[in-house]
């Protein structure tokens, strides 16, 4: 056995093959380069990894809930979108029950069941992100998000698409086959739309091109992701994943398909007489639920990618209402989060029911939807919340609409109230 010196220590904690007390102390070398690690280190090192927690991913089709179940959690954390909610839990049970029958199911070699990938389409704040992060929530399954419009084709400046992978692999705490049982959502879909039906002449880095390149990892393949990120590298390792099982739900705004389904249903919609711009909520979600893979194509998605997305589901916008029941009744609504958050500072917080609506209005005049709504309450109160920790005592703060119209004019300590 190799025999080390005193001058040569652990490259971990420093320390050399004996103390001054004569303590001895094994050091392991490396084969490529004048590194050490100590027997201590190694029991650290193993300690660490042993502490770890284990993945409890594996899904068994025991564990699965039912399309009804799913629906009920659903409805715990998203408010309205009954049908997108329904569509959902029918097509992710589909899958995680085809997942559970490749294990127990030899028939699979005569008849093979493929997954069926979600394309979401909805204005920007209505629930499309919620809805899949609670199904995966509701899973216990890794659950990872991506924007596509930061993604780029393979070679370009900007992120590769195999990028998302990783994002799912970190999300599994970098168990691989956790991950291939996930779901991974990727938002904007609609903007990297290419312009128009007939194919690009000129090099396409972030429309056509990006869709050619989900597509390879959407239809399932097995990929090689760099475990760091950023671009790939000759002569570094990779991590292999194998996408064939993963869940793949897009989501985007796709504004103006609701006129080509419109037109491709009716044909005076053009002409004398056209109701086009006159369509009410529900109608434009109608026509969007009647979606075919033509009207996608005129959109400006590749027939390919369409063909990999076999359940389209339509979301609505959200109305005043919506909003309101969204502020207040979810379990993890947000003026309840606001409430626990003042409560750990003896504040007893409560909001009138003209402050929840007057929040609605001011996210419908912004357009931003359900996703607007923590922003406003948290500029409101910003101020209040600066100050009450220097404030002791219990004390009782009422939020009126006259505190959401103009922020600037609350005064704080009459605005407390000792409790």
């Amino acid at each position: 056995m190799k025999k080390f010196t005193q001058d040569q220590f652990c490259s971990f904690c420093g320390l050399p093959p004996a103390d001054k007390k004569g303590v001895a102390r094994r050091l392991i070398g490396s084969r490529i380069a004048p590194i050490y690690i100590c027997n201590e280190c190694v029991e650290i090192c193993k300690d660490i990894l042993d502490c770890e927690p284990k993945s409890e991913l594996s899904v068994d089709i025991k564990e699965v809930p039912s399309p009804r179940e799913f629906k009920q959690y659903l409805d715990q954390y998203v408010i309205g979108q009954h049908y997108a909610k329904k569509a959902l839990s029918v097509a992710v049970y589909n899958h995680y029950k085809r997942l559970a029958s490749l294990k127990d199911f030899n028939a699979a070699e005569d008849v093979k069941i493929e997954k069926s990938n979600i394309l979401l389409i909805g204005p920007t704040g209505s629930g499309k992100t919620l809805l899949a992060k609670t199904l995966a929530q509701k899973l216990k399954v890794p659950f990872a998000i991506a924007d596509a419009t930061t993604l780029t084709e393979a070679g370009y400046v900007g992120e590769d698409v195999e990028n998302v992978l990783l994002k799912l692999i970190n999300a599994a705490n970098g168990d691989v086959k956790a991950a291939e049982k996930g779901i991974i959502f990727i938002d904007e879909i609609d903007k990297i739309a290419r312009k128009g039906e007939n194919t690009s002449i000129t090099r396409d880095v972030s429309g056509e091109g990006v869709q050619q390149a989900l597509l390879k990892i959407i239809e399932g393949t097995k990929a090689s992701v760099p475990p760091q990120g950023g671009r790939k590298h000759p002569n570094q390792e990779m991590i292999e994943i194998d996408t064939t099982n993963i869940l793949f739900i897009l989501g985007g705004a796709f504004v103006g398909l609701d006129k080509i389904v419109e037109q491709r249903i009716n044909e005076k919609t053009m002409g004398f007489g056209s109701t086009s711009g006159q369509l009410s909520e529900d109608e434009k979600v109608e026509l969007l639920n009647k979606v075919t893979s033509d009207d996608l194509v005129k959109f400006g998605i590749i027939p390919e990618l369409i063909g990999r997305m076999p359940m389209n589901v339509a979301l609505k916008e959200l109305t005043r209402d919506d909003l309101v029941m969204i502020l207040t009744q979810p379990k993890n609504a947000i003026t309840k989060q606001f409430q626990a958050s003042f409560a750990m500072d003896d504040v007893e917080l409560t909001f009138t029911d003209d402050a929840i609506a007057e929040i609605a209005d001011i996210a419908i005049r912004q357009q931003t939807g359900a996703r607007g709504l923590r922003s406003i309450v948290e500029k409101m109160l910003m101020d209040i919340m600066f100050e009450i920790p220097s404030i002791s005592g219990k004390k009782k703060l009422e939020i009126t609409k006259e505190m959401v119209i103009d922020k600037d004019k609350i005064d704080i300590e009459k605005a407390l109230i000792s409790a």
